[in-house]
């Protein structure tokens, strides 16, 4: 395991580290949306994440917009990039990927998401690095994966959206496939990332065993849809988009009210009972045909027909006084404008400003919270090669050696901040 304390120049900061994966330090090659956010959810539990990226522009990300700040930063970049340090390096520079083996050999975890070809002409593919640190935790995020017919094509989020079914399923009823309109297979693949990390350093730190993480925006998309998988496999009809309802489940869906659409999601018989009672449908409630799911969903075009003249009756707000009442999951189809102001997300502190922005740019809290956190960690995004000269000094770095590696421009250095 990696030590600061072995290198002059270690930060005090880091011996105040808090969280589960304190001490843990990770080599962040990755660029775009999913490699970062997963890197990001390892910072946010006290993981030292050293961000390495190219000379002159950095990650792909920082030119992502707009919006961009007054000072030209994207809110895509400072969206997955809070408690990070960023180092410049430039790889086709001899010395400057020399630097970059050097850190990644004091390193618990390395992340890339380079084309295979490019990685070991850098010789700094997984076969290379395992045999010289075999205790290192080597996370390669792609479009496809490793292996397989695809696996050197590269992958965004739109791609894996449409080649996994996701966008088969999504959009207006007897509409054309829509992409869902978020980063949905960075994120989500991001997720897989941190948790298969976070698993594989159990290991490390027990027996000091490195690994190799596979991870894809092809096969989160495909755990995403993977309960449509199984029911199509399980005989069901080829699903096609449907608009707001479920493929199972009947009613789970929105409806228009008298001012605005309410989603009802109704997950059992007794909360159908509960629903009909509620809402002023007796008949429907006593209906065998609808008693359970099997026949909500046969006979879903009717029902759908008179619960939408039903709740059009009232305002969504009331629906949602009397549903929530009775125990019954419902939500106003809210715009983000709602989102962010909404009581529950302000409580619990869901959104989180960017330090030293005024309030103008938030990053979102990591989807976990742990009791011994009380307060998130919340760096500001890293300026572009704003930590080189320290990072190299924990490194074991001379400041002479510093000084002519940047002179040579093998690496490069940046700002404190933006």
């Amino acid at each position: 395991m990696a030590n600061v304390e072995h290198y002059e120049g270690v930060r005090t900061e880091d011996h105040h580290r808090s969280g589960p994966l304190a001490g843990l330090r990770v080599i962040d090659l990755t660029t775009s949306y999913a490699g970062p956010t997963a890197s990001m959810y390892l910072a946010d539990l006290g993981a030292d994440v050293i961000k390495v990226e190219r000379p002159g522009r950095g990650d792909d990300t920082r030119s992502w917009g707009p919006p961009f700040s007054a000072g030209g930063v994207s809110a895509w970049f400072a969206s997955a990039n809070r408690n990070k340090r960023s180092v410049v390096i430039d790889l086709r520079d001899r010395r400057g990927l020399a630097v970059l083996r050097r850190l990644i050999g004091s390193a618990d975890v390395f992340m890339e998401n380079l084309n295979p070809a490019k990685l070991q002409a850098l010789g700094i593919d997984h076969p290379t690095l395992r045999a010289e640190f075999p205790a290192l935790i080597y996370c390669a995020m792609s479009g496809f994966g490793l292996d397989g017919p695809d696996s050197t094509l590269p992958g965004y989020d739109l791609a894996a959206q449409a080649r996994s079914g996701l966008m088969s399923v999504t959009g207006a009823k007897g509409g054309a496939p829509q992409r869902v309109s978020t980063a949905l297979s960075d994120v989500i693949t991001g997720m897989c990332a941190a948790l298969a990390v976070s698993a594989a350093v159990v290991r490390q730190r027990q027996d000091h065993q490195g690994e190799l993480i596979d991870v894809s925006l092809l096969d989160a998309d495909l755990a995403v849809m993977a309960p449509r998988i199984a029911a199509y496999l399980a005989g069901e009809d080829e699903p096609a988009p449907s608009g707001g309802t479920d493929s199972v489940l009947a009613v789970y869906q929105a409806f228009p009210t008298a001012d605005r659409d309410l989603a009802v999601a109704i997950g059992n018989d007794p909360m159908w009972q509960r629903f009909c009672t509620v809402v002023g449908l007796p008949d429907l409630g006593a209906d065998p045909e609808l008693k359970d799911n099997a026949g909500r969903r046969r006979h879903r075009d009717r029902l759908v027909a008179q619960v939408t003249a039903k709740l059009a009756e009232r305002t969504a707000a009331e629906w949602q006084k009397m549903l929530g009442d009775a125990g019954i999951p419902c939500s106003l189809v809210q715009t983000l404008a709602e989102v962010v102001a909404d009581p529950q997300v302000v409580a619990r502190g869901c959104l989180l400003p960017v330090p030293g922005t005024g309030g103008v740019m938030h990053s979102v809290h990591s989807p976990f919270r742990f009791a011994s956190i009380p307060e998130p960690r919340n760096s500001p995004f890293p300026a572009l090669g704003a930590h080189t000269r320290e990072v190299l000094g924990e490194f074991g770095y001379a400041a002479a050696d510093i000084d002519s590696l940047l002179a040579s421009g093998a690496v490069h250095e940046g700002r404190a901040s933006e």
